[in-house]
């Protein structure tokens, strides 16, 4: 029996978001963010992923920058994700 676009399109999403790969994002923001979005794609030669990745990675490397290794607030920080400084620097 033939698959349905919804079936094909979630076996899709399930390949794409296999382990340490791309993960889907699906969020709302209010227009002033998306057109904000859009700016800085254009500003700066990017695309829109591009710069949220950025975005996310630079307040990422503050906060942990900020922080002592093996602290409680470390630990709280990185309590589901472990991050290593090698996968860090591999994600830029």
């Amino acid at each position: 029996m033939a698959k349905t676009s919804a079936q094909r399109q979630s076996e899709y999403r399930a390949r794409r978001n296999d382990g340490d790969g791309d993960r889907r994002i699906n969020t709302w923001v209010t227009s002033g963010t998306d057109f904000a979005l859009d700016r800085l794609a254009k500003r700066h030669g990017a695309t829109r992923r591009q710069i949220l990745e950025q975005l996310i990675c630079n307040a990422d490397d503050a906060i942990l920058q900020s922080l002592e290794p093996d602290t409680p607030e470390w630990n709280t920080y990185l309590k589901r994700y472990a991050v290593t400084m090698t996968e860090k620097k591999d994600r830029r």
